[in-house]
């Protein structure tokens, strides 16, 4: 047994089901729902297209259908989960494109719907820096009273070529006064990054994680960059062949990352989990736990833990 601080397992960082183990005393899922919402660089308003990477679900693969109430999605996926864990909570996850943009009232809704379903815990609402209105933020802060909440931002990187070739259409600045705007709400703040895109060098993906420690982050999820079928990315890949991290390099990476965050921010996801039958590119990451029993043998033969390298200057 390990001697970090925030784990009662093998792992050398601070995990989500630990997190919510120790809050809740028992397992708790995420049940991913789809609003039929749109994105600010898809529609015009930033830009269009999307980001190059998101599929034409936007990154809602593991979701409701989208065409069906919000009850009828959380049901569906429940009796699914139960039947793995039958006494376990929920977190209602609404997913797929951004979940702030959209008629406030049409929101207020679904969401206030979801917290009286039983055994519900919490929400987390996925969404960009750029796309919280103040009349939102003023009613999250009333939502988080309610419910366990927490708000996911999509960073993903702080290179500026990185996101415009990316058409991220959002800034380092918005991202900042986001974090600002909840952090005085007291509302957690999860963070988005994406290891491996096109043309980033190790010591980008390690400021990128260097940059998150200045703020008051709850939590992050760190993604392997996959390529789609169907996306920008796709045709770029097919056109330039970039690199793509071998599984070596990419563990390596999450490690040297691990270790600079701060030991207190909790690890919501810790590599890729794409669909194959859409998969280009890398297919090692179909062996999710193989990447996760590669990281937690990397931390263990460098007898080493989140935080080991965090500075307060990060």
């Amino acid at each position: 047994m390990n001697s970090f601080k925030y784990s009662n397992s093998n792992k050398r960082y601070y995990t989500l089901d630990y997190y919510y183990k120790k809050k809740y005393d028992t397992k708790v899922a995420k049940i991913s729902l789809n609003l039929g919402l749109t994105c600010p660089n898809k529609d015009g308003t930033k830009g269009f297209g999307g980001c190059i990477y998101c599929s034409k679900l936007g990154s809602g693969e593991y979701g409701g259908n989208p065409i069906e109430p919000v009850k009828k999605q959380f049901e569906t996926i429940k009796k699914i989960m139960t039947k793995k864990w039958p006494n376990c909570k929920f977190i209602a996850y609404f997913q797929a494109n951004t979940n702030t943009y959209g008629p406030l009232d049409y929101l207020i809704k679904n969401w206030e719907e979801v917290i009286k379903y039983k055994d519900v815990v919490g929400i987390n609402i996925s969404t960009r820096p750029d796309s919280i209105t103040k009349e939102c933020f003023n009613y999250l802060e009333e939502l988080n009273k309610k419910t366990d909440l927490v708000i996911e931002l999509g960073l993903q990187t702080t290179k500026e070529e990185t996101s415009k070739l990316i058409n991220r259409c959002s800034t380092l600045k918005e991202f900042e006064s986001c974090v600002k705007e909840l952090n005085k709400r007291n509302i957690k703040v999860l963070v988005h990054i994406i290891n491996g895109l096109p043309y980033e060098t190790k010591e980008d993906m390690l400021n990128t994680v260097k940059y998150i420690n200045k703020f008051n982050i709850w939590g992050i999820k760190i993604h392997m960059l996959h390529i789609l079928k169907d996306t920008k990315l796709e045709n770029i890949y097919k056109n330039e062949n970039f690199h793509v991290l071998t599984r070596e390099e990419y563990v390596d990476i999450v490690c040297d990352q691990l270790e600079l965050l701060k030991e207190d921010i909790v690890i919501n996801r810790i590599t890729g989990d794409p669909k194959i039958d859409d998969l280009i590119e890398p297919f090692w990451l179909t062996k999710k736990f193989c990447v996760l029993n590669e990281i937690d043998k990397e931390m263990n033969k460098r007898d080493s833990y989140q935080g080991k390298n965090f500075k307060n200057d990060s």
